[in-house]
C-alpha cells in the first residue's frame, strides 16, 4: 500500500513522537510505501525539509501555527495565526495532491489537513482515516473566539466525512457518536510505545544522568510532557510534590518537557520553596527520555477532573510501563480501564494535590508494593507495542480498500 500522514505539527512534537512517527516506521517495515507531509515550528530554520527517516519519507511544507525555540512555546496573535494556517492549507494541500497515495491519514481534525485531505479525496479519488486523538476544542490555546468555533467546526464535521475514523479513547469516540458520526465508521487505537527507543539503557548512561541532574541518594518523581496548563496540570504536581518532600526530604522532581508556562512553574517552584529539588530538564531529544525514566522511583500523570484529560490516552503510562517505573495518575477518562484488574499503577483523585501527594508517598515507602506495579506493567505493556498496534491499521487499511470495512459515505 502507499499510505501518507498529514500532520499539522512536526516529528519531534508529541504526536509525532509518541504515534504517528512509529505507525508510520512500523508500517514502512512491513513492505509499505509511507509519506508523511507536516508543518514545523521552526520552518524558517530547517537545513532539511525533506528526509528519510526509517524508511519513511518525511516532508515539512510549512510553517505551524505555534513556534517552539528552547523550551519555550509561543503562539501567533490571531491575524497572524490565520495567514499562517492558511498558508500551511495551501502548502499540505499541493503537496497532497503530488504524492501518489492508496490513502490518506488525517493526524488530528484540524483545517489545515483536513482541507488538504478532502481536496486529496475528491480530486484524486483517495480513502481518507482520520485520527483523533484530543478534544481539540477544549484542550486547544485561543487567542480569538472565531478560532475556536473554527476548530469546533472541523471537530465536528470533518470525521462525517471520512471513510474511518481512528481514536484512542472511548470518551472521543462517544463523543463523535454524539456528533452523527455512524458507530461502525469509528474504530478504536490505542496510543502504544516503540520497542525499541524504549530498550533499558547501559549504567554507565544512567550513571552520567544520575551526576548531571544530582539525583545519586534521592528518590526520584519523574514528570515527562508538555509544561503546558491546562492540558497538563504540573501546577497540581508541583502543590503535591511540597507535601511529600516535607515527609520524605531525599525525594527530587524531574520535569523533563518544555513549553508555554516553563518560566511560569519556575517561578512557582521558587515559591513553594522547593526550587533547589525540582528539576527542570526541558526539552530532551526523543532517544534521551528512556534514561529519565530509568533514573525515577515514580511516573507522575498529573490531571484535573475535566473533558482534556477524558479525551486524552497518556503516552507516559505505556512508557512508565515499558521503563519498569511505577505510574500513577488520577480516575479519569480510560485510566481505570488501561491499568486493568489487579492494576498495574496507583490512581489518586483528580485536581486533589493531597490526594496525589498520598500516592506518590505510598509507593515511594512501600517498595513490595512498587514492585507489583513494576512487575504488572511489563507484563501489560506487551499487548502495546507499535510493531503489534501497526498490524492492526495494516488491516483496517487494506478493508477500506478492498470496501470491506464500512460503507463509502456520501
Amino acid at each position: 500500500m502507499k499510505i501518507l500522514f498529514l500532520l499539522t505539527q512536526s516529528l519531534d512534537g508529541p504526536l509525532g513522537i509518541g504515534r504517528i512517527g512509529p505507525l508510520a516506521s512500523e508500517l514502512a517495515r512491513l513492505g509499505h510505501r509511507v509519506n508523511i507531509l507536516g508543518l514545523h515550528p521552526d520552518f524558517g530554520s530547517l537545513t532539511r525539509r525533506s528526509f528519510v527517516q526509517d524508511g519513511v519519507r518525511v516532508e515539512y511544507v510549512a510553517p505551524m501555527h505555534v513556534q517552539k525555540r528552547g523550551n519555550l512555546k509561543t503562539y501567533y496573535s490571531p491575524g497572524k495565526t490565520l495567514w499562517v494556517a492558511t498558508n500551511a492549507a495551501w502548502q499540505l494541500t499541493r503537496a497532497a495532491l503530488r504524492v501518489d497515495a492508496d490513502l490518506i491519514h488525517i493526524c488530528k481534525p484540524h483545517m489545515m489537513n483536513g482541507v488538504a485531505g478532502l481536496a486529496a479525496r475528491f480530486l484524486r479519488g483517495r480513502k481518507l482515516f482520520l485520527d483523533c486523538d484530543d478534544y481539540e476544542a477544549e484542550s486547544g490555546h485561543f487567542g480569538a473566539s472565531w478560532q475556536k468555533m473554527g476548530v469546533e467546526f472541523f471537530e465536528k464535521q470533518l470525521p462525517r466525512l471520512v471513510h474511518c475514523v481512528t481514536t484512542n479513547t472511548y470518551f472521543l469516540r462517544d463523543m463523535l457518536v454524539q456528533w452523527d458520526v455512524p458507530p461502525e465508521k469509528i474504530v478504536y487505537l490505542s496510543n502504544g510505545v516503540e520497542r525499541a527507543r524504549f530498550e533499558r539503557p547501559n549504567s554507565e548512561q544512567l550513571d552520567t544522568l544520575r551526576a548531571e541532574w544530582r539525583l545519586i541518594g534521592k528518590r526520584v518523581i519523574v514528570f515527562v510532557g508538555s509544561l503546558s496548563m491546562p492540558s497538563h496540570p504540573v501546577d497540581l504536581l508541583l502543590t503535591a510534590f511540597q507535601k511529600v518532600h516535607a515527609a520524605l526530604p531525599d525525594t527530587v522532581l524531574m520535569l523533563v518537557g518544555g513549553g508555554e508556562q516553563f518560566e511560569i512553574l519556575q517561578r512557582m517552584a521558587q515559591e513553594l520553596g522547593i526550587s533547589s529539588v525540582v528539576r527542570f530538564c526541558g526539552r530532551v531529544a526523543p532517544e534521551k527520555a528512556v534514561l529519565y525514566y530509568h533514573a525515577a522511583d515514580v511516573s507522575v500523570d498529573p490531571v484535573l477532573a475535566d473533558n482534556i484529560a477524558r479525551g486524552r490516552e497518556p503516552l507516559k503510562l505505556f512508557e512508565s510501563w515499558a521503563c519498569g517505573v511505577p505510574f500513577i495518575s488520577a480516575d479519569v477518562g480510560d485510566r481505570r480501564m488501561l491499568l486493568g484488574s489487579p492494576p498495574a499503577g496507583l490512581l489518586a483523585q483528580p485536581g486533589d494535590a493531597e490526594s496525589l501527594a498520598r500516592a506518590i508517598h505510598q509507593i515511594l515507602s512501600d517498595p513490595e508494593m512498587a514492585e507489583t506495579f513494576r512487575q504488572r506493567g511489563l507484563e501489560r505493556v506487551g499487548a502495546y507495542y507499535w510493531d503489534q498496534l501497526a498490524g492492526k491499521l495494516e488491516t483496517m487499511y487494506q478493508q477500506a480498500l478492498e470496501k470491506k470495512l464500512i460503507r463509502t459515505p456520501s
